[in-house]
């Protein structure tokens, strides 16, 4: 078979395989990501892994630089593309993009054991604290003040309930005229 061939028949069997899984995600036809571990899980981690045009004859292309991936070591991450190289190099030749997914989700708690966790929980920890809600209730609660001509003048416009008479801002519209009413002659 041609790498092309073998490609859409992977393709289409990721497709049918991770249908419905928020973890996969495919970029492109030959791209692809999947978060290994929970979203809310401090060691959780992405993969994202590209198909050459000779692929699967030659090794895919396997990066760990998504944003996602920010809070990990640099260390950590060559370690785990160091250790899915050795699976890819066991793979060559086949299908190898389901394999390599597996492999992580397996060796999860391996690949994050040296992975402190102190790091990513105090930073949202910080930004928990760093917003609190006081100061912005402290604003909504701040009213108007008003001088005593101010408060005054809208004693007069309004009645004793707070309310503004009514027609207070109706416009008269037809307005006669001195000279043109009857009662002047």
């Amino acid at each position: 078979m041609a790498a092309n061939e073998d490609q859409e028949m992977e393709l289409e069997a990721l497709r049918s395989i991770y249908e419905g899984d928020v973890c996969f995600r495919e970029l492109s036809p030959v791209s692809f990501q999947y978060r290994i571990g929970e979203s809310g899980d401090p060691k959780a981690f992405l993969i994202e892994v590209s198909w050459p045009e000779t692929y699967p004859q030659t090794a895919p292309v396997i990066s760990m630089d998504a944003f996602f991936n920010n809070t990990i070591s640099s260390a950590i991450k060559q370690s785990i593309l160091d250790k899915l190289m050795v699976e890819v190099e066991a793979n060559l030749g086949t299908a190898m993009t389901y394999t390599l997914f597996e492999y992580a989700k397996d060796n999860k708690e391996v690949f994050m054991e040296n992975q402190p966790v102190n790091t990513v929980t105090s930073v949202s920890n910080s930004i928990a604290i760093g917003t609190p809600d006081v100061p912005a209730s402290k604003k909504k609660d701040k009213k108007e003040h008003l001088s005593k001509t101010q408060k005054r003048k809208l004693a007069d416009k309004t009645d004793n309930k707070g309310e503004l008479p009514r027609g207070w801002n109706w416009v008269d519209v037809i307005k006669l005229s001195k000279t043109g009413s009857k009662d002047d002659e």
